[in-house]
């Protein structure tokens, strides 16, 4: 048995007709024509200064609103008419609505409310500043990075100022450090500079730090020198 093919459902459409651009001498001349086709029907009316839009409204007759407007105030400021039947009454104002924020005639005081609608510009706008924050934060970025160099630079120099071995070994020592099970030489020149694996540095943390390769250090309680007895203690005892 053959399967039957399910019927695609289509949403019904607002706007049900449409009269578009009529003149108002039309209106006068062809009135019962015009009532057979609009009467009885809701929906949104446009009034047309020739081809500027004057005044936009909505009626629950159309038919009496047109007639209407070609005898109050707005008589001698429109010479065409549009008009909308809306499917579903209560779709009218809101549409109206529509019209007036888009348009913004002259002829309208009001401007259109959207009632039940969420402003999405607040969401819009917490949405940028995120994104501008991002591209802030990623402009400057190396900049950061850049910055934090010098610091650590800076960091070194106050190092390699307060904490030399100057002075502790005139005629110069050999130090020595055991780090993770092997065994560390270094010797200390006269004027308290350190050479350790071919570099030289200017304090016992530089130098501990080019074995380890840590980030930070003591070099202090790492390096050990041989005492008068010949036993190894840290330098640190120089202090002292």
């Amino acid at each position: 048995m053959a399967k039957r093919r399910k019927r695609k459902l289509s949403s019904r459409p607002i706007v049900s007709g449409y009269l578009e651009k009529v003149s108002a001498d039309i209106f006068d001349r062809y009135k019962e024509e015009i009532v057979s086709v609009i009467a009885g029907h809701q929906g949104i009316y446009a009034l047309y200064d020739k081809n500027k839009l004057h005044n936009v409204g909505l009626a629950s007759d159309l038919k009496n609103r047109i007639k209407q407007h070609l005898k109050d105030k707005h008589q001698d400021r429109w010479s065409h008419f549009s008009l909308y039947i809306i499917r579903r009454e209560e779709h009218t104002k809101e549409v109206e609505s529509l019209f007036l924020r888009i348009y913004r005639p002259r002829g309208n005081v009001v401007k259109g409310k959207l009632r039940r609608a969420i402003n999405l510009l607040p969401k819009l706008e917490a949405q940028v500043k995120e994104r501008n924050k991002q591209e802030i934060e990623d402009i400057f970025k190396g900049y950061k990075l850049f910055d934090k160099k010098k610091k650590k630079h800076r960091r070194k120099h106050k190092i390699k100022k307060f904490n030399s071995l100057r002075g502790y070994f005139p005629q110069g020592k050999v130090i020595h450090a055991n780090y993770k099970g092997k065994q560390y030489k270094a010797w200390v020149f006269s004027n308290g500079r350190i050479k350790v694996n071919g570099e030289i540095f200017d304090s016992p943390s530089l130098a501990g730090l080019a074995v380890t390769k840590k980030e930070t250090m003591n070099g202090w309680r790492f390096w050990k020198y041989k005492d008068k007895n010949g036993r190894l203690v840290y330098i640190d005892k120089l202090r002292k």
